[in-house]
């Protein structure tokens, strides 16, 4: 058994466990990275955490939904392509079924207040959940001063600056391979033996003459056609309208997207809004607000926009069918190319990832990734904090503190610190 995988759990282990994480996977992708690595991690020893952070490095480079491209990865480490697929998928179904529901509810009645009062307290339990995985997270990267540097100089350039995500990981990986000739000290041992320090190209390519070209012939080929087969049909039925349109919009947002769910939300919410003109900016902040507070990825706003254009624009269909269709397509092109990218890259990063070089080009991309968490939390927690209202909301701040000590001190579990802070948000929303 691998060094990296310490505790392999059995298929039914594995599927349970991801199922529950369906349902408990607040707190947009820092949350549910949070989630992951305290679970898979510290707590279950599924997978170590070189591993895990060098798995997370390469989701991140990639477009999409870097959560629930971690969990296919992870998937695929225990149990293979099954693996990857139950966990990319029980990891969004049950948000597929919250977000049909509160969609519905939304676009037939203008309004979820007894919904917004329940997840009014999550948001505290959110920001206290990213605090704490972002310093966890924080003490096992940054190792020395020169990751601290980076990642302070990731946060600036993001927070400040609005650098490119992108952007950000190649300089970080430029800089490691710089700083590892010039002072290969701050990398401590690599922990790879010398027989497997093999260059880049080399090891590719001995992946290859062992695996032959078929599989990612077959993968790359399957997942290509279950992408576009809905898109196909539409097109067939309906010809030219708003669900084609929507089809191709989240197909064109999940490749070109880097950076995560809130590089998507960016780029969806423009074309939603100002390009398309199907959403009202008010309505493109609901749909992030009930995305960031229901279980599942952040990127699941993507189904709620294609629900609500479609609603809103049904052509010759019923409104309810067509926002019904309209939200499933684009959830499937918004995920399906994440399972493509991690099942097709996922067997020769396994190989690339024991060259030295490489992973010193990690080891930096991880110290400058804790900056973009960083960013990610301060941005939620303001957001959380100061509402859009104005003012200080004091039983947020108080909240986020006592959950906050609760898990880094107490270590409170999580699924009784999501129920319980829904709770308390919602009784204090409705006396108050």
């Amino acid at each position: 058994m691998s060094t990296d995988i310490t505790q392999k759990p059995t298929f039914r282990e594995a599927f349970l466990w991801w199922l529950k994480l369906g349902f408990i996977s607040f707190g947009g992708p820092t949350g549910q990275i949070a989630i992951l690595h305290k679970e898979l991690v510290e707590k279950r020893k599924w997978i170590s955490e070189n591993h895990f952070l060098q798995a997370l490095n390469f989701c991140m480079l990639l477009p999409g939904p870097e959560a629930q491209q971690l969990c296919i990865y992870i998937g695929w480490l225990l149990h293979k392509t099954w693996g990857g697929i139950v966990a990319g998928t029980l990891f969004v179904l049950p948000a597929v079924f919250i977000l049909l529901g509160l969609s519905w509810l939304y676009a037939a009645m203008g309004t979820v207040p007894t919904v917004a009062a329940l997840l009014y307290g999550l948001k505290p339990a959110v920001v206290a959940i990213v605090a704490e995985a972002t310093l966890r997270i924080a003490k096992k990267a940054l190792k020395n001063w020169f990751f601290v540097l980076l990642a302070a100089l990731s946060f600036i350039a993001i927070f400040v600056f609005s650098v490119p995500f992108p952007f950000i990981v190649f300089s970080a990986a430029l800089l490691g391979f710089g700083a590892r000739h010039v002072s290969p000290q701050l990398f401590g041992s690599s922990g790879v033996p010398q027989a497997e320090t093999d260059t880049l190209i080399g090891g590719l390519a001995a992946q290859i003459r062992s695996t032959g070209w078929k599989p990612a012939v077959t993968t790359l080929s399957l997942w290509l056609s279950l992408w576009a087969a809905p898109l196909a049909a539409v097109s067939l039925w309906k010809g030219t309208g708003i669900l084609l349109d929507l089809g191709l919009l989240f197909s064109t947002a999940a490749m070109v997207t880097f950076g995560g769910a809130y590089a998507v939300l960016a780029f969806v919410g423009q074309a939603a809004v100002e390009q398309y003109g199907w959403l009202r900016p008010e309505q493109m902040m609901d749909a992030l607000a009930l995305a960031e507070t229901t279980p599942g990825p952040l990127i699941m706003v993507n189904q709620f926009v294609g629900y609500l254009a479609a609603y809103l624009n049904p052509g010759t269909m019923s409104p309810g069918m067509a926002g019904l269709l309209g939200g499933l397509l684009a959830t499937w092109v918004t995920f399906v190319p994440s399972f493509l990218m991690i099942l097709l890259f996922a067997p020769y990063m396994e190989v690339l990832r024991k060259n030295v070089m490489l992973s010193t080009a990690l080891a930096a991309v991880t110290a400058a990734v804790v900056g973009v968490i960083l960013n990610l939390g301060v941005t939620f927690t303001w957001h959380a904090l100061v509402p859009d209202k104005g003012g200080l909301d004091w039983y947020a701040l108080v909240a986020s503190v006592v959950t906050f000590y609760g898990l880094q001190y107490r270590h409170w579990p999580m699924i009784p610190v999501i129920i319980g802070s829904a709770v308390a948000g919602y009784l204090f929303k409705t006396i108050a």
